[in-house]
This record gives structure tokens, C-alpha cells and sequence, in this order.
């Protein structure tokens, strides 16, 4: 209608005509036709009053169809609503013939290149109940890893679970002292959780400190019945979990953990060395001069006096890192 009335190729009236932002103030058009951009000369020296009464006239001519249900005329523009009732309609067919297609398809993607990314989200620790930071992670990192996969990256969704640890000495000896295999087998991580607590109590005597750090001495030196035990709260946790992720439609193409990277972690210390990175404190532990001035005003502790790793030596940042970009050979990380 407004090519014939105007006199203009369709093409230039496309350019000419906007969508109205919605707002929740006021009831307003969807699109807007603006006269100024229509006019032969651009009408750059029109007065206000001339482009309404311009607008006016436009809108006088042009009638409404199944498409548009209502015209008026705005200050210098002509607006358009457009039939509801067609419009849902319209949004919903497309909406089932796409199916979880539906949106991916927009020009708005088309240029986005497609890559391999790495996410890891959830992350809980062992023995340890699954609570609400746990819970915020993996609902985030899941929307992610789906985003993702919509848009058709190729992705690989990482479950790190905190599994090592100066923790899992203290839940070793809390389990010899207070522990029971009956309750571990029917209800695990509630009984870790109770045992955990009543160590912790106990762990103010400094012999039950020496026994949670020999016990945990004993897991990075793989002593098999220590290892056994580990194996059991691992296992026990990992099955809890799978079952809650299951209810929330959550999966995962990897299990890892702290565990995965205690060997690594020497080799990482080992390549901070080689590179003059590593240095000895006097009580023998391993630090990383992080400060700008080489002053030791910042520096991150990589390795305890004794030898044992700590976290950041094992997790993300170091050893799970590199291995990631050696196994996967991915474009991009995501940690949630």
C-alpha cells in the first residue's frame, strides 16, 4: 500500500520503517514509518506541524488488513499494530515446525565461528553434602553448555569434584574413629557429614591433627588400604550425586578431580622450576613470586614443606588446565 500511495520501490520503504521498543508504561505501535526519510528532498527544513500534517494525510490513505489491525499518525511518523491474534499464531507455528531449532537460525548467528569449548561447572566436593552454591553453579553452567550446543559449538561439560585434600586426612581418621560401613552403605554422605563434624571437634587435640596428616601422607604415597577407603567416599558421593543431577536433567561428559592431577601436580612443579619459577621459602615451602617489583610482595604457595601439593597446584589453574588443552585441543575454557 505505501509503495503504490508513495510512489516508491518496496526496498526503500524497508529502511524507512522501525520497530517501536516496547514499553511497559503505555500502549504503543510496533513499527513506525518515518515521513522525513520518504520525502524526495529529506525534508530537512520542514517544521514539525508540516511532517504531522504529512503523516496525517499518509495515514488517511492507507487502510488495515489481516496483517495490520490499526494506523494512526504520530509526530512525523505513521505507526502500524500489527494483528495480534496473527502474530501469535504466526510465532507459535514456527516455534513447534523448529522445534529446540527454534531462534539458532537468526542472521545474528550466522557469523559466529564455531569452536570446541571446555565447561566446568558444579564442581562439588566429595563426602559433602550438595548445597545451594553447588546448585547455582551447576543450573549456570548447564544454561551455558546448552547455549553453547544450540548455537553448534562443539562442547565438553567437566564435573571437577574436590576429591583431595588435607580434609580427606581429617575424614580418614574422623571414619576410623566414629565411622560405620552400615551407615556409609545407607546413607553416605549424611554419615561423612556427621563423622566430618565430630573430627573437626576432635581435630583441636594436636595427635588427631599428626593422625589426619599422616593419613593424608599415606594417600599421596598410594598406600592401598588408605586408598581403598578414599576410593569408597569417592564412589559413595559420585553415585548421590549422579542420582540429584539426574532430577535436574544435568549430565556429564567427564568426572575429574583434584585426585586426576596429584602426579601431574609434580610435574608441574617440576615445569616451574625448570622455568626458575619455583622458590624456597626458609621453612622449606614452595612459593611463585606473582609481584611486579620480583619483591615477594604477592606470591602464591604451590607446595607444602613436607612435599604434599596443595590445591592450586592440582586444580584448574595449573595441571587440569594444561592437561584440558592437551587432551581436548579446545578454543575456549568456561569455569562456573
Amino acid at each position: 500500500q505505501l509503495s503504490k500511495v508513495l510512489d516508491l520501490p518496496p526496498e526503500n520503504l524497508i529502511k524507512a520503517i522501525s520497530a517501536v521498543p516496547v514499553s511497559k508504561k503505555r500502549c504503543v505501535a510496533d513499527f513506525q514509518l518515518s515521513i522525513a526519510s520518504v520525502t524526495k528532498d529529506g525534508c530537512s527544513d520542514c517544521l514539525a506541524s508540516d511532517l504531522h500534517l504529512q503523516a496525517q494525510k499518509l495515514a488517511e490513505q492507507l487502510k488495515c488488513d489481516a496483517v495490520v489491525s490499526g494506523i494512526s499518525a504520530g509526530p512525523g511518523t505513521v505507526n502500524f499494530t500489527i494483528n495480534r491474534e496473527l502474530l501469535a499464531k504466526t510465532v507459535l507455528q514456527q516455534v513447534l515446525q523448529d522445534g529446540s531449532n527454534y531462534g539458532v537460525k537468526s542472521e545474528l548467528f550466522s557469523t559466529v565461528p564455531r569452536q570446541k569449548t571446555v565447561i566446568e561447572f558444579s564442581s562439588p566436593n566429595i563426602a559433602k553434602k550438595f548445597h545451594i552454591g553447588h546448585l547455582r553453579s551447576t543450573i549456570v553452567g548447564n544454561f551455558i553448555s546448552n547455549l553453547k550446543v544450540a548455537l553448534g559449538h562443539e562442547v565438553i561439560r567437566i564435573n571437577y569434584l574436590g576429591d583431595w585434600g588435607m580434609q580427606f586426612g581429617l575424614l580418614g581418621v574422623g571414619f576410623q574413629q566414629f565411622g560405620s560401613q552400615e551407615k556409609l552403605k545407607s546413607s553416605p554422605l549424611q554419615h561423612l557429614f556427621e563423622v566430618y563434624v565430630e573430627v573437626n571437634k576432635a581435630a583441636q587435640d594436636e595427635n588427631t591433627r599428626n593422625l589426619a596428616k599422616a593419613f593424608f601422607r599415606k594417600l599421596e604415597d598410594h598406600d592401598e588400604q588408605t586408598l581403598s577407603l578414599w576410593k569408597q567416599f569417592r564412589d559413595c558421593s559420585i553415585e548421590e550425586y549422579i542420582r540429584i543431577y539426574k532430577r535436574l536433567g544435568v549430565h556429564f561428559d567427564e568426572y575429574s578431580g583434584e585426585s586426576f592431577y596429584q602426579e601431574k601436580s609434580q610435574e608441574v612443579l617440576k615445569m616451574l622450576e625448570d622455568k626458575g619459577l619455583l622458590q624456597k621459602t626458609i621453612k622449606g615451602t614452595g612459593i611463585v613470586d606473582l609481584s611486579e617489583e620480583k619483591d615477594l610482595s604477592s606470591f602464591s604457595t604451590v607446595m607444602r614443606s613436607d612435599g604434599t601439593s596443595l590445591y592450586i597446584t592440582r586444580q584448574v589453574n595449573l595441571a587440569a588446565a594444561i592437561d584440558r588443552m592437551n587432551k581436548h585441543g579446545c578454543d575456549t575454557m568456561i569455569y562456573v
